[in-house]
């Protein structure tokens, strides 16, 4: 500063009345934001950089099951499938009904052929229906037991393929000790026993394994399988069958497939068509119960089981084995024919049966006996 030049002090600050404070109002903080003046009342809070760390520590990586815990895992479960397929297939073993005498040895017995040969036998035993049940399946209310259908299975050695051939129930044969008869009368005066005897007698071909179904385990085996897809080639209107169907593809349950069968309507030869509607009845239930919607499924594969052990009765030789290799037979596809006939003739006990053409029939078991495929011609003819 010059000197001698006048001298400016700045007012003390106790000069300048503060002022006045109001009680009621919060001190207003006068800061400035980013060079602008800021406005609100609260203070400043710092800016934060980024979020806080957490203070949870890192997350430990998920442990995967190892390669060995799986393959214990996936052993365990077969180990579990096998018991129960085991404790399965004995269980059905243990249910199935055999009759005893059934396949015995009697003199002048045809020798045991290759390959493995069942006689497969749909009877007319109203066994087990009450007669409400009788009335709604049109079963009539005759006595004894008598064969409604007949057919013989050949399972081959070989990869050729199994040979169904149906029996005609009015053929006319020769059965051992009465003489010339109806092929299903056999069973009506001897049971199985005689039937199976007089069909190896006009067959030649040795049977290995019998098993027989009566109307009620039919109709028990079709509804636990929730029924059967069925081609109607011809619309049937059959009240002595309790059967009425359309034509064409639908699906029938245990009643409308045993009127199926059991009908005779149709065709210009009914008892040849009736055989032909057997077959193609059989193949379909084999068919539709092998499907893996019913085996795999318990609440379908169990009560078939229970349905077809208690419907079905076998000779006392055959076990749950050869019913897995007859179900695996007929899922196969077989080949179907009928025993070649030509014309009626006159028998004994009176009316008409059907007579085979030797010189075809022969050949065709001829065929079986020695595991062979049956020829072409043999199938056209029939």
């Amino acid at each position: 500063m010059p000197s001698g030049g006048p001298t400016h002090k700045l007012p003390a600050a106790s000069q300048f009345p503060e002022p006045p404070s109001r009680q009621d109002e919060p001190p207003r903080a006068s800061s400035r934001v980013y060079g602008r003046q800021r406005s609100g009342r609260g203070p400043v809070k710092p800016m934060r950089a980024g979020r806080e760390p957490s203070q949870k520590g890192p997350r430990e990586p998920r442990r995967r099951p190892s390669g060995k815990t799986i393959l214990k895992i996936i052993a365990g479960l077969l180990v579990v499938l096998l018991v129960a397929v085991v404790g399965l297939f004995f269980w059905i073993d243990s249910r199935l009904a055999g009759i005893d005498g059934v396949l015995d040895d009697y003199e002048g017995r045809p020798a045991d052929t290759p390959g493995a040969n069942w006689l497969l036998v749909g009877s007319d035993s109203r066994k087990g229906l009450t007669a409400a049940e009788r009335r709604k399946l049109a079963t009539g209310r005759a006595a004894g037991q008598r064969t409604d259908s007949m057919m013989l299975l050949h399972i081959p050695e070989g990869s050729d393929k199994p040979t169904l051939v149906s029996l005609p129930r009015d053929s006319a044969v020769t059965i051992p000790g009465k003489g010339r008869d109806k092929l299903n009368s056999a069973y009506a005066i001897g049971g199985p026993k005689l039937l199976v005897r007089t069909v190896e007698t006009v067959t030649g071909v040795y049977v290995d394994n019998y098993m027989e179904i009566g109307f009620a385990g039919f109709v028990d085996i079709v509804d636990a399988i929730g029924g059967v897809e069925i081609n109607v080639r011809a619309a049937v209107d059959d009240p002595k069958a309790g059967l009425k169907l359309k034509k064409g593809t639908q699906e029938l349950n245990g009643s409308e497939a045993l009127g199926y069968v059991r009908t005779r309507k149709g065709g210009a030869l009914p008892d040849f068509e009736r055989t032909k509607r057997q077959r193609q009845f059989l193949g379909a239930v084999v068919k539709k119960a092998a499907s893996p919607g019913v085996l795999i499924n318990p609440f379908t594969s169990i009560p078939l089981a229970m349905s077809a052990t208690d419907a079905v009765e076998v000779d006392s030789s055959t076990g749950a084995f050869d019913m897995l290799s007859l179900g695996l037979a007929m899922g196969d596809s077989p080949v179907t024919t009928v025993v070649p006939f030509g014309g009626n003739e006159l028998i004994p006990a009176g009316g008409t049966a059907v007579k085979w053409d030797r010189t075809k029939a022969l050949a065709l078991f001829d065929a079986l006996k020695n595991d062979k495929p049956v020829p072409k011609d043999i199938l056209d003819a029939s």
